[in-house]
């Protein structure tokens, strides 16, 4: 398993959970991270139980999976909203035309799992983007949009590594396109917002990014750089991440729903986007 802290992992952790579970080894990646081989096989409870000890401590902590080797990895996939950055991109539209909150309501709902598809979802949440001026999205981008901590570290570690970074969103491409420009991102994809006369129509141009199609950019990258999805570190914070996360050689929920941390191999509340090139 991997800890993370913002500053340097205390000490008095490690010992705590010496004390508790047979380690074989503990290996300092930096002073910010460390790695523990533990001879015994961990339940539920224990997971449970270490999560709670480590965030006593302001430490994230990782089970790292057996096929996890990080000198295969060939890929980096990524969320972009709520993960990436730090808006939902189609809540601050929706704030254009008064409707925040009935839009905002259904994205949660999506995001917690509530509502199983995410296609419908986002059709209906952006219907009532219907008649906002298309210069809104700019604004968006420009007064409200941020990268999350250590999301341009991230980007540039991924590359000077040679990893090859894909962002899969179920927002914009509007949002989209900015960021590969600007963070020089391998691939982008994501959904096309219909423009006619200035004003969105409240359409979405042809299919739907959700969560199936995550998976199948994911697996399709994997597949061209000659690997499988094991060459794959998945990050993302919602429900509709899961089936690209699924199977990944590492799987990351950034700031992460509850059903997306029970099912991550990581979960990062603390430290910031770029924490596990530390393994690398």
């Amino acid at each position: 398993m991997a800890l993370f802290h913002m500053t340097a992992i205390d000490p008095k952790l490690i010992r705590e959970i010496e004390s508790a579970h047979q380690v074989q080894s503990v290996i300092p990646k930096t002073t910010k991270t460390t790695v523990l081989q533990l001879t015994d096989v961990l339940s539920l409870e224990q997971r449970t139980h270490l999560r709670n000890l480590c965030t006593l401590h302001a430490t994230d902590i990782g089970f790292l999976p057996k096929h996890f080797d990080p000198s295969q990895i060939k890929l980096l996939a990524m969320d972009m909203d709520s993960t990436l950055i730090n808006i939902e991109c189609i809540d601050e539209i929706a704030d254009a035309v008064g409707k925040k909150k009935e839009v905002s309501d259904i994205t949660e709902a999506a995001m917690r799992g509530e509502i199983k598809d995410f296609s419908e979802s986002l059709r209906r949440r952006v219907a009532l983007l219907k008649g906002v001026p298309a210069a809104a999205l700019e604004g968006v981008f420009n007064e409200r949009l941020r990268l999350n901590l250590g999301a341009r570290e991230l980007i540039a570690g991924a590359h000077a590594r040679g990893i090859h970074t894909l962002l899969v969103s179920g927002g914009f491409t509007f949002f989209t396109q900015k960021l590969q420009a600007e963070l020089h991102l391998s691939e982008t994809h994501a959904n096309q917002l219909e423009i006619i006369d200035g004003l969105l129509t409240g359409q979405v141009l042809g299919n739907i990014v959700d969560g199936a199609a995550k998976a199948a950019y994911v697996e399709a990258r994997c597949l061209s750089l000659g690997s499988n999805k094991h060459a794959a570190v998945t990050m993302g914070d919602g429900s509709n991440d899961l089936p690209m996360m699924h199977g990944a050689g590492l799987s990351i929920g950034y700031r992460a729903k509850p059903i997306v941390k029970e099912k991550v191999d990581m979960a990062f509340d603390h430290v910031g986007l770029d924490a596990w090139l530390d393994l690398l």
